[in-house]
């Protein structure tokens, strides 16, 4: 699977944005989808994940209740809306599909371009 995201951009310390992550191919719904981010100096990081039903969600702490990961499966996309953001979301954001949550979550699965959200204080 091919992933394309976008939505990234500036935005000052508690306001939002959404990112979007386009997904090629015909088999969509069979795919867990999630996000991870990777800030300065840093190590990739998990931020949420989906189901491919979307009937599961993950997050990680940091970003529990301000973050929100959902899926159209008839558009082949996955969405992360992301509230009350703090400079420390500053990162470049990946996209990334797996078959399973689990392998998704470890890394192993196809990643998408990453794109840039900066949070000014």
């Amino acid at each position: 699977v091919q992933l394309q995201a976008s939505g990234g951009g500036l935005v000052q310390a508690g306001g939002s944005l959404r990112l979007s992550c386009a997904a090629s191919g015909r088999t969509f719904s069979s795919y867990a989808m999630g996000w991870f981010r990777q800030a300065p100096g840093k190590e990739r990081e998990f931020v949420a994940a989906i189901s491919g039903s979307g009937g599961s969600t993950y997050y990680a702490d940091s970003v529990k209740g301000r973050f929100t990961i959902s899926r159209d499966n008839a558009k082949n996309t996955v969405y992360l809306q992301m509230n009350s953001l703090k400079p420390e979301d500053t990162a470049v954001y990946y996209c990334t599909a797996d078959k399973t949550i689990a392998t998704m979550t470890a890394g192993f699965g196809s990643w998408g371009q990453g794109t840039q959200i900066t949070v000014s204080s």
